[in-house]
């Protein structure tokens, strides 16, 4: 198995698994200089060098070149400083060339090199002339990136409806898979700004406690179904997972009384509406199917019905006319 070590070049984002070498002693926290597609950029070791499973790492990895030294961390600390500045002028910029876009974000790499511009837009950009005004400006290599609404809230970060900061920028490293139907399980109120964030889209949150939600949804009865209460026969109308509790409409009423999940028992299933009543061909195939199976003579099906092909119809004159004159 390869031996990776994870670094992440931001707080809070993805990290991405690079081969140490012969620096495996390195800590997290440390920083370094890695190869990257883009080109050599700093970041700081999140996870210690570890053996992985192939299938877990995928492409070709790429070096870790060495520790970065106090003029890497000083000279990345410089670039950083001016971002704020870089960021006004690229906003200036795309609203001077009329672009539809917001723009979020412009960050350089350690050295100054390259420059990120990360923006957003519901439209595609023709962005070519707005990239070389500001690679002409700003004395760099200049980079656009759109970005979705959701990376947009982790960039500018914010409170969400908890009063908290928002999970994405405070911990979350990547966003999870999020549906309408974690929101069914829990039996939240399907209006779209209780259930959405900051962002428009729905709550990173209802992730959380959705395994839990299907294992107790797994001891308790359906939605609909016919049960068996202390107080006699009825209907389940709604659950809850966490309390374990069933509430069910009675058949002798229109109450409804919640009982504990152990107190409830299901019915056995009666026919549907319109189904079998019980006729003789069933009868009768029962009693075949049953001496097939015991081995004995299958019973003896009923006489056809009597065959009345020596003297057929006669045909109306008209019908056999038509087919001679055909």
């Amino acid at each position: 198995m390869p031996t990776v070590v994870g670094v992440s070049f931001k707080p809070v984002t993805k990290v991405y698994y690079f081969d140490p070498g012969p620096l495996l002693d390195l800590q997290a926290g440390e920083y370094v200089l890695v190869e990257t597609s883009q080109g050599r950029e700093v970041g700081q070791v999140v996870w210690q060098p570890r053996q992985v499973s192939e299938e877990e790492v995928g492409t070709a990895l790429k070096p870790v070149v060495r520790r970065a030294t106090p003029l890497d961390l000083v000279e990345r600390d410089r670039f950083q400083h001016q971002q704020e500045e870089a960021l006004a002028v690229c906003r200036a910029k795309a609203k001077e060339h009329g672009l539809p876009m917001k723009v979020v974000s412009a960050e350089y790499s350690y050295d100054g090199s390259r420059l990120v511009v990360s923006f957003v837009s519901e439209t595609r950009v023709d962005f070519r002339e707005l990239v070389r005004d500001l690679s002409k400006t700003l004395g760099t290599r200049v980079e656009m990136k759109q970005i979705g609404v959701r990376d947009e809230a982790k960039v500018l970060n914010g409170i969400g409806k908890c009063g908290r900061q928002l999970c994405c920028s405070s911990w979350l490293r990547e966003f999870n898979s999020v549906s309408i139907k974690m929101a069914k399980q829990q039996n939240l109120p399907l209006n779209p700004p209780e259930i959405s964030g900051v962002c428009g889209r729905l709550l990173c949150c209802l992730a959380y406690e959705m395994d839990t939600y299907e294992e107790a949804r797994a001891r308790l009865p359906k939605v609909g179904l016919a049960v068996e209460t202390p107080d006699g026969p009825g209907r389940v109308k709604n659950v809850h997972p966490l309390r374990e509790m069933v509430t069910v409409r009675l058949d002798d009423g229109e109450a409804l009384r919640d009982y504990p999940a152990d107190q409830v028992k299901p019915l056995a299933a009666a026919p549907k509406a319109g189904g079998c009543t019980g006729c003789s061909g069933c009868a009768l195939k029962s009693r075949k199917n049953g001496a097939a199976l015991n081995g004995g003579p299958a019973a003896t099906p009923p006489p056809p019905a009597a065959d009345d092909s020596d003297n057929p119809p006669s045909r109306p004159a008209g019908r056999r006319r038509r087919r001679r004159n055909r």
